[in-house]
């Protein structure tokens, strides 16, 4: 129930109370800043703001006490507000005026005159904290409301910082170091992308990710697309992060080679997209792009890359049934196995003698050969990019148009 006015007799005592006012400023200032060390040391409001607020509080107090009719509360939601503005805690706030309801209490306890019976004080006190629980009822929920406004602009504010961190572009040094400072993570230092599938739309593929690499001493930012959940992640110990990310994904997982400076993050972000890429769809695991001069290249112009693969490889990929794929397998174990004959077979599973048969049918097919340092380099490009964007490749080649 909310205070709806002074009872006659209360009215009285706040009468006689108010010239009293400024005995009990003084003595409400001087216990919190006795009792409460914040105050004490000024961490949120100066004491001469202290004071002032003592005063006006105390004032507003005792004057709702001594009138008739409902308490304007505004000065208990103006209060809630500046001092969420200021980062005070609530149960400072709170005790603080706790102690200045009971230093109005025990003034109306010195006021009350043997001619005045008990019950003349049982009311003023169920008044007073009346008035109080209604005080600090519209204190608390505009300060709450006010720190989850606060809370919501600094989130979209980390939101905008983590997407320009991203985007990449035109970002100046300045510009790096203020992002930095803002996402609490060093400008300088080294970091890996991480890019996951999100399993549903919206859905973050590593749940809780971010505390849980903070409780590694890692520090990270955060942005969750419809499609993706991609992190920047500071690395003590690339290991270490991995082991984390693999705990339990919920989707395809791509983590970047590690990289040195906040600068190279949105390139990080597209080889960690290649080798999210490069695991079959709707799988559960983690891949990290394996850094070479090839790799880089090759994950440099996708669109180019593609076309690379459709073009060297194009006899192969459109053979029908599975003669495609075995010799693509063959292909990619005679570049794995150093074109050792008996490592290959042991690759794939099949005699020798199958092995260098396969070999001759790719060669045949693809028109090059496999003992020519430049027909080489192109099929190792080929089934390079073809590994990272095989259906760029594969549409290419049925529809005969560049990607």
């Amino acid at each position: 129930m909310r205070y709806t006015g002074a009872d006659p007799a209360v009215a009285g005592l706040a009468g006689r109370a108010l010239t009293r006012l400024p005995e009990m400023t003084k003595a409400t200032y001087e216990q919190i800043l006795a009792e409460m060390t914040v105050y004490r040391e000024q961490r949120f409001v100066s004491h001469d703001e202290l004071f002032a607020s003592c005063r006006d509080n105390l004032q507003f107090l005792v004057r709702a006490l001594s009138e008739s009719g409902a308490p304007d509360l505004s000065q208990a939601r103006a209060t809630g507000r500046d001092r969420a503005l200021a980062g005070a805690p609530l149960p400072e706030l709170l005790r603080a005026f706790r102690i200045g309801f009971t230093e109005v209490w025990q003034c109306f306890v010195e006021l009350t005159t043997p001619a005045q019976d008990v019950a003349t004080l049982v009311t003023a006190t169920t008044a007073i904290w009346d008035l109080m629980d209604d005080y600090t009822e519209d204190l608390t929920s505009t300060y709450r409301a006010t720190m989850a406004e606060i809370s919501r602009t600094r989130q979209n504010r980390r939101l905008a910082l983590v997407e320009a961190l991203f985007a990449g572009g035109s970002a100046t040094e300045g510009t790096l170091w203020d992002i930095a400072r803002m996402l609490d993570l060093p400008l300088e230092g080294t970091f890996v992308v991480v890019a996951a599938e999100a399993p549903g739309l919206g859905q973050e593929a590593l749940p809780l990710i971010e505390a849980r690499l903070r409780e590694r001493h890692h520090a990270s930012a955060w942005r969750l697309t419809p499609e993706l959940q991609i992190g920047v992640v500071s690395v003590r110990d690339a290991d270490g992060v991995l082991e984390l990310l693999r705990d339990n994904p919920r989707a395809r997982v791509g983590v970047s080679p590690v990289f040195a400076g906040l600068g190279d993050t949105a390139r990080a972000l597209h080889l960690a997209r290649v080798a999210m890429n490069s695991l079959p769809p709707g799988t559960k695991g983690v891949a990290r792009f394996q850094e070479s001069p090839l790799a880089g290249l090759v994950a440099s112009d996708p669109e180019a890359s593609a076309q690379l693969a459709g073009q060297v490889l194009r006899p192969i990929l459109e053979l029908p049934g599975e003669e495609g794929n075995v010799l693509l397998l063959t292909l990619r174990a005679w570049f794995d196995c150093g074109g050792s004959t008996k490592q290959i077979a042991e690759r794939v599973y099949c005699h020798p003698n199958t092995v260098r048969h396969r070999v001759k049918r790719i060669s045949d097919v693809l028109g090059r050969s496999l003992t020519d340092p430049a027909d080489i380099a192109e099929l190792g490009a080929a089934l390079r990019a073809l590994s990272m964007y095989g259906d760029r490749a594969r549409r290419a080649v049925r529809t005969g148009h560049r990607t």
